[in-house]
């Protein structure tokens, strides 16, 4: 049994498809499926179901995953310790963000980190909700950046911000009037108005959906989309009205420009720092964490 096969194994489980298990390592297809081949003769058992349009673990194939991840994960604490032992004076930190909270936050952050630790390597990894907890809890991620509430229950998490939340209206809405400016706007009141949501599977989208739901309704939808500032463009063209985090609203617009209003009951979301549950957090990412502290005070997130 070789160390290559327990990462192959772990990848198909994780992607339950072989195109996609290769693709992610850097593989032939037919290489994968001959190595898990040459596995399954060794150990005597079945690891996969196979079929046309799916790829399903046996019972024999969930134990040995499961020891395979342990197997992998205490390689890997293995090597990020004698790292820290080494000072740091080199080293890889694998960092998980939501596309909408790195986008706004990690470019004050790396450029520090990086200043302080050159010789740690990052690799940033952006990835939907769903799918980031699923990496984290799998070792993809050493540390991810995600909002509460964690589906995942592998995972551990560290609080880094409670951030507010706010309503965006197109320019020409009622509520844009200047008479409104000040005032806190009573989330029932925009139960018959048109949303505009990030797409299922965003955690953002679940948070904004609770905010409805917490004043008795479903928000009405009228257009969905994977990218925040869309969503903000398209308030800005009267398309209808959207709930967004404060770190992404801007004064900077040309021309047309939602208007951001304060929510009654100041809802917030509240992003952590997560990592599988009893997975070493190595010096460098303790240093990333902190160091990710510090700016985001001083930037006033």
């Amino acid at each position: 049994m070789e160390f290559r096969q327990l990462l192959y194994t772990i990848q198909i489980a994780t992607e339950r498809n072989f195109s996609r298990a290769a693709e992610k390592l850097h593989i032939a297809q037919p290489s994968l499926s001959q190595q898990l081949a040459k596995l399954e003769k060794e150990l005597g058992v079945l690891l996969f179901k196979r079929s046309t349009n799916s790829v399903e673990l046996t019972y024999a194939g969930s134990v040995f995953v499961e020891k395979a991840q342990q197997i992998v994960d205490m390689t890997d604490q293995l090597r990020r310790e004698m790292e820290d032992i080494a000072d740091m004076r080199k080293g890889r930190l694998v960092v998980g963000s939501l596309p909408m909270t790195g986008s706004h936050v990690l470019p004050h952050v790396l450029p520090v980190f990086r200043e302080s630790y050159p010789n740690i390597e990052i690799v940033l990894i952006e990835e939907s909700t769903k799918r980031l907890e699923q990496l984290t809890a799998n070792g993809g991620t050493d540390v991810s950046l995600l909002s509460l509430p964690l589906i995942e229950p592998s995972l551990a998490y560290l609080p880094l911000i409670e951030e507010g939340i706010c309503l965006a209206v197109p320019p020409d809405h009622e509520l844009a009037d200047p008479k409104y400016k000040d005032t806190i706007i009573p989330i029932s009141r925009l139960q018959e108005e048109p949303f505009i949501l990030l797409k299922k599977g965003q955690g953002f989208r679940a948070i904004a959906h609770d905010i409805c739901q917490s004043a008795g309704y479903d928000p009405r939808v009228v257009f969905e989309s994977g990218n925040i500032e869309t969503v903000q463009s398209l308030v800005a063209a009267g398309m209808g009205i959207a709930f967004l985090p404060k770190m992404v609203t801007r004064n900077d617009w040309q021309g047309r420009a939602p208007v951001y209003l304060t929510l009654e009951g100041n809802p917030t979301r509240k992003l952590v720092i997560a990592y599988r549950k009893g997975r070493y957090l190595s010096n460098a990412a303790e240093a990333f964490i902190s160091t990710f502290r510090e700016i985001i005070e001083k930037i006033g997130v």
